[in-house]
């Protein structure tokens, strides 16, 4: 299970956008108007100081946060939270372009395992409004689905993660029963066992209550989860046994039976 979120996992093309400034120095300079370098510096400021509303009202992501009311920022937050903490406390603008209502903004990366020579990557930005906004390929996506767009990501994750999980459960119990005489273990077992992350059992981390039950009998199990906020954090409920049989459906938040 993924510590979630971003929203890394995908949330989105932001993180592309935040991995071209990681471990980079910031160069400030100040001006009456806002060029774009000024918004791109800004953005990353405002994103790792954790004001993600005001970070996404730099970019064509606007429209996706607008409207969200304090509830859903708050399911939200763990993503955009590990997004904020890949931003380095500087970032470095090496050079920009503008070419009528466009512009590239570039940002130097340093000397890393993934790129053994400093170089710069581009960060593009459109004029609207009079104004500055960064944009990434999501763009025509975000007009689309509007404030449901990061809400629909943030479900999709969850579901993925959820069903990524069970289909290790299989050979979890495999190793725990080799550990354990033979026995199953539910799910606090595992994590005691250090076979599953403890953020599995946490429904606020996962936005699922998930259970393993073993059978009276000890030789089997059937392991469920249910979004914690039916159209929120999840709209799928799911459901395993031993086999590894794995059903899910939108059932309105409650579980599914074994039939």
């Amino acid at each position: 299970m993924s510590a979630k979120r971003l929203l890394s996992r995908s949330i989105i093309s932001l993180a592309a956008l935040v991995l071209v400034v990681s471990a980079t120095s910031f160069v400030a300079h100040a001006q009456t108007q806002r060029g774009p370098s000024d918004v791109v510096r800004a953005f990353y400021k405002a994103l790792r100081e954790h004001r993600f509303k005001d970070a996404f009202a730099m970019t064509v992501y606007k429209p996706a946060v607008e409207d969200l009311t304090a509830e859903e920022m708050e399911d939200l937050r763990p993503g955009f939270e590990e997004t904020a903490a890949k931003i380095p406390d500087q970032v470095e603008i090496t050079s920009e372009q503008i070419n009528g209502n466009a512009a590239t903004v570039f940002v130097k990366i340093p000397v890393t395992d993934s790129t053994p020579q400093v170089t710069s990557e581009p960060v593009y930005l459109t004029s609207s409004g009079g104004a500055w906004i960064v944009t990434t390929p999501d763009e025509a996506e975000v007009k689309k689905k509007g404030r449901r767009f990061f809400l629909d990501a943030f479900i999709e994750e969850n579901e993925r993660d959820i069903a990524d999980l069970l289909k290790r459960i299989i050979a979890i119990q495999v190793v725990y029963g080799a550990q354990h005489n033979g026995a199953l273990g539910d799910l606090q077992a595992l994590i005691a066992a250090d076979l599953v992350a403890k953020e599995s059992g946490d429904p606020k981390a996962i936005g699922y209550n998930f259970r393993i039950t073993i059978a009276a009998d000890g030789k089997g199990y059937v392991a469920t989860a249910e979004p914690v906020r039916y159209g929120h954090t999840g709209k799928l409920s799911f459901w395993m046994d031993q086999t590894g049989a794995i059903k899910s459906a939108d059932n309105g938040g409650k579980p599914i039976g074994s039939k």
